[in-house]
């Protein structure tokens, strides 16, 4: 058994989720470069490769590094570039094909004037989720950092990138796939504008739910999801997964029980399943499904059973009375989480794959 909170990966159900989405890769016809800071495992990593994956997205120049020495050599780091890391990133792109997101002019002039080895980059776009990148109508700030790439012998444009963080928040399937379809809209009509200049540029998407849901990724010319490969149950509320496609769980010890309350007190707080939760059913806080470990896996979830409160160690497990009285003090539960990217993160040094 486990002693401390473990994150355990389903491999074949890992497989399932990578399989499902390269059979739409192929049918769309897109360049597949999946992102990597869902698992940040050289060993996940290594199914990828298997499958015939060479290309890859990461969220850092830390992860660059650490995949780049599994020997990863063809790496867009989607990040606004961080000018403190220069030196790392020079040092990088020196060893792998890299490719860096900008969205200002001046990153972009720093870049230009510091590399001595070359890089790609991807101008990111703003196309609603509000969190970094150009707006579209931004044209002459998007002309001058094509200006500066085209006339640097260390910078590659390489074309336009935007992720579609706002589908997370999309109230069913039709909006998140109109969410899809504006930043179609949006990224083709600025590769058309400059696809003259630069033959080569493409457009690059990425997030689970879109790509998870939409039949046809054909609209863009690379895709990057990376949640994908294990979901999670945010995922399963958008309506991006099945549970069963759920592919990761925490194995939580039962520290103590009050059957006065109908709650259980498991080891596993904040520093392992995260601080994430969603409102579920009447609006009370879920910090993830309750389920019973088994030899070869996990159960559906435990009727009525959910984490209902976390503090930095402790969770608070709700659970009926019909439930209660099978677990004592030194059982184990498992935790479906709620945002597998984070829970992931805070367990990478405590994971099993079973």
């Amino acid at each position: 058994m486990y002693s401390t909170p473990t994150l355990l990966i389903n491999k074949s159900k890992v497989e399932r989720n990578i399989n499902r989405m390269l059979e739409k890769v192929k049918r769309s016809s897109v360049i597949f470069r999946p992102h990597f800071k869902t698992h940040q495992s050289a060993e996940i990593g290594e199914i990828f490769r298997q499958k015939g994956v060479d290309q890859i997205t990461v969220s850092s120049v830390s992860m660059a590094r650490y995949f780049a020495d599994h020997g990863w050599e063809d790496i867009t780091i989607a990040f606004p570039v961080n000018l403190q890391e220069v030196d790392k990133i020079d040092m990088l792109s020196g060893k792998v094909n890299l490719n860096l997101l900008v969205d200002s002019i001046f990153s972009t002039k720093q870049l230009a004037r510091s590399l001595t080895n070359k890089a790609g980059i991807f101008i990111e776009i703003d196309n609603g989720y509000h969190r970094s990148g150009l707006l579209p109508e931004q044209i002459p700030e998007i002309d001058e950092i094509i200006h500066l790439a085209e006339n640097s012998k260390m910078l590659d444009f390489k074309g336009f990138l935007t992720h579609a963080g706002n589908t997370y928040s999309a109230k069913g399937k039709q909006e998140i796939l109109s969410i899809m379809d504006d930043a179609a809209s949006t990224l083709t009509e600025l590769k058309e504008k400059y696809i003259d200049r630069f033959p080569l540029i493409i457009t690059s998407y990425g997030d689970t739910p879109s790509c998870s849901i939409a039949d046809d990724l054909s609209a863009f010319d690379e895709i990057k999801p990376g949640n994908f490969v294990y979901y999670d149950v945010m995922q399963y509320h958008i309506g991006s997964c099945q549970l069963d496609d759920i592919a990761v769980v925490v194995a939580c010890p039962v520290v103590s029980v009050y059957p006065e309350r109908n709650e259980i007190i498991i080891y596993g707080g904040a520093v392992h399943l995260s601080k994430e939760f969603i409102a579920a059913d009447n609006d009370f806080k879920l910090f993830g499904y309750v389920v019973n470990l088994t030899e070869d896996g996990w159960s559906e979830p435990i009727p009525g059973t959910y984490v209902s409160s976390i503090s930095q160690e402790h969770g608070i497990v709700k659970i009926s009375e019909t439930f209660i009285t099978k677990f004592k003090p030194g059982n184990m539960l498992g935790v479906l989480p709620i945002h597998s990217c984070l829970t992931a993160d805070l367990l990478r040094e405590n994971y099993i794959i079973i």
